[in-house]
Protein backbone atom coordinates (compact mmCIF):
# COMPACT_ATOMS: atom_id res chain seq x y z
CA UNK A 1 0.00 0.00 0.00
CA UNK A 2 2.99 2.60 0.87
CA UNK A 3 4.45 2.14 -3.05
CA UNK A 4 0.43 3.10 -4.32
CA UNK A 5 0.34 5.66 -1.73
CA UNK A 6 4.43 6.93 -3.42
CA UNK A 7 3.08 6.92 -6.93
CA UNK A 8 -0.27 8.46 -6.61
CA UNK A 9 1.72 11.10 -4.83
CA UNK A 10 4.70 11.56 -7.57
CA UNK A 11 1.65 11.64 -10.12
CA UNK A 12 -0.01 14.38 -8.06
CA UNK A 13 3.19 16.80 -7.99
CA UNK A 14 3.50 16.21 -11.96
CA UNK A 15 0.25 17.40 -12.47
CA UNK A 16 0.69 20.14 -10.26
CA UNK A 17 4.02 21.08 -11.55
CA UNK A 18 2.46 21.16 -14.94
CA UNK A 19 4.60 18.05 -16.19
CA UNK A 20 1.32 15.90 -17.05
CA UNK A 21 -2.57 16.26 -17.89
CA UNK A 22 -5.13 15.96 -14.82
CA UNK A 23 -6.34 17.02 -11.65
CA UNK A 24 -4.00 16.58 -9.01
CA UNK A 25 -5.63 18.17 -5.76
CA UNK A 26 -8.12 15.69 -5.86
CA UNK A 27 -5.26 12.71 -6.21
CA UNK A 28 -3.56 14.61 -2.81
CA UNK A 29 -7.16 15.61 -0.85
CA UNK A 30 -7.50 11.66 -1.58
CA UNK A 31 -4.08 10.70 -0.12
CA UNK A 32 -4.61 13.19 3.19
CA UNK A 33 -7.62 11.59 3.90
CA UNK A 34 -5.82 8.45 4.04
CA UNK A 35 -3.24 9.94 5.94
CA UNK A 36 -0.01 9.84 3.57
CA UNK A 37 2.41 12.41 5.46
CA UNK A 38 3.79 14.03 2.51
CA UNK A 39 0.25 14.56 0.77
CA UNK A 40 -0.88 15.73 3.84
CA UNK A 41 1.48 18.51 4.17
CA UNK A 42 1.39 19.71 0.51
CA UNK A 43 -2.44 19.49 0.08
CA UNK A 44 -2.39 22.08 3.74
CA UNK A 45 0.81 23.83 1.67
CA UNK A 46 -1.54 24.16 -1.31
CA UNK A 47 -4.12 25.67 1.00
CA UNK A 48 -2.03 28.93 2.82
CA UNK A 49 -0.59 30.54 -0.16
CA UNK A 50 -1.84 34.05 0.82
CA UNK A 51 -0.60 33.87 4.33
CA UNK A 52 -3.93 34.97 6.05
CA UNK A 53 -4.85 33.54 9.39
CA UNK A 54 -8.63 32.99 8.91
CA UNK A 55 -7.29 30.37 6.32
CA UNK A 56 -5.52 28.07 8.41
CA UNK A 57 -8.19 26.62 10.62
CA UNK A 58 -7.86 25.02 13.70
CA UNK A 59 -6.39 21.87 14.74
CA UNK A 60 -9.64 19.76 15.39
CA UNK A 61 -10.78 20.39 11.78
CA UNK A 62 -9.40 17.31 9.89
CA UNK A 63 -9.21 18.80 6.30
CA UNK A 64 -8.17 22.64 7.42
CA UNK A 65 -4.41 23.20 6.87
CA UNK A 66 -3.28 23.41 10.57
CA UNK A 67 -5.47 20.49 11.34
CA UNK A 68 -3.36 18.35 8.15
CA UNK A 69 -0.30 19.64 9.33
CA UNK A 70 -0.88 18.70 13.13
CA UNK A 71 -1.75 15.17 12.02
CA UNK A 72 0.84 14.58 9.68
CA UNK A 73 3.00 15.44 12.50
CA UNK A 74 1.56 13.03 14.82
CA UNK A 75 1.77 10.19 11.95
CA UNK A 76 5.67 10.77 12.46
CA UNK A 77 6.20 13.51 9.50
CA UNK A 78 9.47 15.20 10.51
CA UNK A 79 8.67 18.38 8.04
CA UNK A 80 5.47 18.56 9.88
CA UNK A 81 6.41 20.75 12.96
CA UNK A 82 8.67 23.21 10.82
CA UNK A 83 5.98 23.53 8.31
CA UNK A 84 3.38 24.66 11.23
CA UNK A 85 6.19 26.63 12.50
CA UNK A 86 6.52 28.31 9.58
CA UNK A 87 2.97 28.95 9.15
CA UNK A 88 2.71 30.39 12.50
CA UNK A 89 5.21 32.93 11.66
CA UNK A 90 3.93 34.33 8.74
CA UNK A 91 0.81 34.73 10.00
CA UNK A 92 2.80 36.72 12.74
CA UNK A 93 2.27 34.16 15.86
CA UNK A 94 6.14 34.09 17.17
CA UNK A 95 4.64 32.31 19.80
CA UNK A 96 3.53 29.58 17.58
CA UNK A 97 6.24 29.77 15.49
CA UNK A 98 9.14 28.88 18.52
CA UNK A 99 6.79 26.54 20.47
CA UNK A 100 6.46 24.29 16.88
CA UNK A 101 10.01 25.04 15.85
CA UNK A 102 11.20 23.52 19.80
CA UNK A 103 8.63 20.48 18.41
CA UNK A 104 10.49 19.84 15.59
CA UNK A 105 13.83 20.16 17.68
CA UNK A 106 12.78 17.80 19.76
CA UNK A 107 11.87 15.56 17.08
CA UNK A 108 15.05 15.50 16.14
CA UNK A 109 15.03 18.24 12.49
CA UNK A 110 18.69 19.61 12.97
CA UNK A 111 17.80 22.82 10.95
CA UNK A 112 14.52 23.50 13.17
CA UNK A 113 16.79 23.25 16.05
CA UNK A 114 19.49 25.34 14.98
CA UNK A 115 17.00 28.03 14.01
CA UNK A 116 15.42 27.68 17.39
CA UNK A 117 18.84 28.39 18.75
CA UNK A 118 19.18 31.56 17.06
CA UNK A 119 15.10 32.44 17.09
CA UNK A 120 14.83 34.54 14.20
CA UNK A 121 12.08 37.40 14.35
CA UNK A 122 12.92 38.27 10.23
CA UNK A 123 13.08 35.96 7.88
CA UNK A 124 14.25 36.22 4.32
CA UNK A 125 11.38 34.84 2.27
CA UNK A 126 9.09 37.13 0.65
CA UNK A 127 6.00 36.01 2.50
CA UNK A 128 7.77 37.89 5.24
CA UNK A 129 7.30 40.96 3.38
CA UNK A 130 3.69 40.80 4.55
CA UNK A 131 4.33 40.81 8.08
CA UNK A 132 6.62 43.28 7.88
CA UNK A 133 8.99 40.65 8.91
CA UNK A 134 11.67 40.57 5.87
CA UNK A 135 15.55 40.88 6.00
CA UNK A 136 18.15 39.75 3.34
CA UNK A 137 19.65 36.72 2.83
CA UNK A 138 23.24 36.42 4.36
CA UNK A 139 26.37 35.24 2.82
CA UNK A 140 25.90 31.39 4.06
CA UNK A 141 22.14 31.46 3.00
CA UNK A 142 22.94 32.38 -0.77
Amino acid sequence: MKHRNERLFAKAEEILGGKANGFGEPILRHLALRQYGPAMLSYACRMTSSGSRAELGRKSDTLGPVGLMYRAFRAGELNAAQNLALTYFYVGDLAGYRFWLRRAGQAGDEEAAQELRRFETRQPWPLARKIRRLRPFRRDER
